[in-house]
């Protein structure tokens, strides 16, 4: 299916790009559309499968848009969600509505970053948008995306998505659809744009910057029928179940085992075709038609069963279930204590006597978590948590019996306890784990917290030397079944890494057994004659288009050098891809991480991205090197661009920022 290039004019003379998906019925139509800042015609060309479904299959425009100053459109890129953002799409909005094409109801989606979106510019109420289908995405931007997480620094994700935007906003319009001014308005891109990387490193604390754009402070500002569907596996579970609590008007719930993968295509599956069910959501809400989806029960999610870890797992064992509220009527909290633990320390020692003051002691390693690298899974080699028995090595270990009857978590468990910490500056990482009868501990879910920000995100807090402080961890989003004979087991770990950056100093912490409290949110089963969800399988097809690009070899290895002390995480992934445009995109990103393991503050990373697009009127090229390293007082960030035409270079730009740590 051929797409017709359009263009949108904005208030301020700015022209969008947008790509027009036209069903093969006579119009009008009502329309979808999605905007991203990923080049809709190169870089993610081959994401075209779902507009051209939802034209065919479900008699939708589908409008893709490249956001202001990305891909093809004009203007610059200012930042990652910026107020200009959410106003250039209410404008695109109400453009798309008014066409002779458009029957003047929009609807909006998208998975990640237009999932986002979709959320934001819903928050805005325009009024020609009738509903939104929000896939991966989050209402926190602070707490729960790839910048911060638990008050600290993500550590890994820095290799990836920061790095790449760097080179990937440097990239010029398509010459073809931009015109001969092409290289005029590529030198005006590449002079003005500034690394967002900047601004997310200047923000450290929770603040104006991080609560625009983020629905949690206000839920009731979203009015239109809302769908969102998760994955269990990737980073931005946590939003899912808060955002159809909170919400007012229609709302639908989708939780599946995925990654940051489309439903058809991710590891871990079951894959399924989910565009079926996307259809009759925008049946209902853009036509009004009667599809059954007012009287279905609005959450469907699936509930993970034990399975030996692997990091690439081609199925999760489970089974998929209706609720019909949230929280469900048959939830309740199961509170696990410390004092009817038994409690391990350095893999299979008992601990031995407990300090003075009734806590058990954790020296911390700045390496600790390198079996649970990433919050969330995305496309290979990004896999899911690995076997989490060689984490007790650097833990605390609280484990329970949970009886002889399966016990079904739903929900955010949370951890409640004293801790003390030897310096001012600590994080504490704990880890739910499921311990298989025939061996192997299963990441359930898992949380983390900078010590500073127990009380406030905003404010944080120096730990005091002195004492004991109570400290609260809300767990990430979980549903899995404890089956008979399988024991709950908590991990504690003094640090998160390559997660997120290593605490500042050496340290020990205390727990109090006594006080620690692990609730845990348990849902009975429905019963047996309830009804169960059903979703198509998808085509073989399907599945081969979702993962059409060419994957270039792949790096994913954590190694320890014992002469410099150091553990190191290095990671490195591409693709490939022969357009029918005749376009050809190549990209790379590679990076390392790493750490000492008893000096947590002297930590590195460095990453490296690089685009070439060969064009019949020129070969493209850019790569952005970012490097950041701290010590216990500062953290120092670098980044370098270059923009090559033709093999020769054309722009070199240089950025350094330093600034103290701030109690992280």
């Amino acid at each position: 299916m051929e797409a017709e290039s359009l263009w949108i004019r904005l208030s301020d003379g700015t022209r969008l790009s947008a790509s027009l998906f036209r069903p093969p019925s006579p119009p009008p139509w009502p329309v979808v559309l999605e905007a991203r800042p990923y080049r809709k015609d190169d870089c993610t060309a081959g994401d075209r499968l779902w507009y051209e479904r939802f034209a065919q299959e479900g008699d939708l425009a589908a409008v893709r848009v490249d956001l202001r100053g990305t891909g093809s459109s004009e203007g610059i890129a200012s930042d990652e969600y910026p107020a200009q953002e959410q106003a250039d799409l209410v404008e695109v909005i109400a453009w798309l509505a008014g066409q002779s094409w458009s029957t003047g109801r929009v609807g909006m989606f998208g998975k990640s970053y237009s999932g986002f979106n979709a959320l934001q510019v819903a928050m805005e109420r325009p009024p020609q948008l009738a509903a939104i289908v929000a896939i991966y995405a989050t209402d926190d931007r602070y707490t729960d995306d790839v910048h911060y997480g638990g008050g600290a620094r993500r550590g890994l994700d820095l290799l990836d998505y920061p790095t790449y935007m760097v080179a990937m906003n440097a990239l010029p319009p398509v010459p073809a659809l931009s015109g001969p001014d092409w290289r005029e308005r590529w030198a005006e891109r590449v002079l003005r744009t500034e690394p967002w990387l900047l601004r997310w490193f200047a923000e450290p604390t929770d603040g104006p910057y991080w609560r625009h754009g983020s629905l949690r402070t206000d839920y009731a500002r979203i009015r239109c029928a809302t769908m969102i569907v998760g994955g269990w596996a990737d980073a931005y579970r946590n939003a899912t179940l808060r955002v159809f609590e909170r919400l007012e008007g229609p709302r639908r719930l989708l939780i599946g085992p995925w990654s940051h993968m489309r439903p058809e295509a991710s590891v871990p599956g079951p894959r399924v075709d989910v565009v079926p069910d996307l259809i009759r959501w925008w049946d209902r809400w853009l036509r009004g038609r009667d599809t059954g989806v007012d009287r279905e029960p609005p959450i469907t999610v699936y509930v993970r069963r034990p399975s030996p870890p692997e990091r690439e797992p081609d199925v999760w064992p489970g089974s998929w279930r209706f609720e019909r509220a949230w929280p469900p009527d048959r939830a309740e909290r199961r509170t696990m204590r410390g004092a009817d633990a038994v409690v391990r320390q350095a893999a299979t020692m008992l601990m031995g006597p407990m300090a003075p003051d009734g806590a058990d002691e954790l020296t911390v390693r700045g390496d600790a978590g390198t079996q649970a690298p990433s919050p969330g899974a995305d496309a290979p080699p990004w896999g899911v948590a690995e076997d989490q028995t060689a984490e007790e090595a650097a833990a605390l270990v609280y484990e329970w019996t949970l009886g002889d009857a399966a016990v079904d978590l739903l929900g955010y468990p949370v951890l409640e306890l004293e801790v003390r910490s030897s310096v001012p500056v600590g994080q504490l990482a704990a880890r739910l784990c499921c311990v298989l009868p025939k061996g192997g501990s299963v990441l359930v879910t898992r949380g983390v917290l900078n010590l500073t920000h127990r009380a406030s995100h905003r404010d944080p807090e120096p730990m005091p030397s002195d004492r004991c402080v109570p400290v609260r961890i809300e767990l990430d989003a979980t549903a899995f079944c404890f089956e008979p004979g399988h024991r709950l087991r908590l991990l504690l770990l003094g640090a998160d890494w390559p997660s997120v950056w290593p605490p500042p100093q050496p340290s020990v912490l205390g727990i109090v057994r006594e006080s620690l409290r692990l609730h845990l949110p348990v849902v009975t089963a429905p019963p047996p004659d309830a009804p169960r969800p059903g979703f198509p399988d998808p085509s073989p097809a399907t599945t081969a288009a979702v993962r059409a690009s060419q994957a270039l070899p792949a790096t994913w290895r954590c190694e320890r050098d014992v002469v410099e002390g150091e553990t190191r995480f290095t990671v490195e992934r591409g693709d490939a891809a022969q357009l029918a445009s005749g376009i050809r995109v190549v990209e790379r990103t590679q990076g390392t991480i790493a750490v000492s393991a008893m000096e947590p503050a002297r930590a590195w990373a460095e990453a490296e991205a690089q685009f070439e697009l060969a064009f019949p009127e020129a070969t493209v090229a850019t790569s952005s090197h970012v490097r950041l390293e701290t010590d216990v007082e500062r953290e120092a960030l670098t980044i370098e661009l270059v923009v090559r035409e033709d093999d020769v270079e054309r722009w070199r730009r240089r950025w350094q920022r330093v600034i103290p740590r701030r109690l992280r």
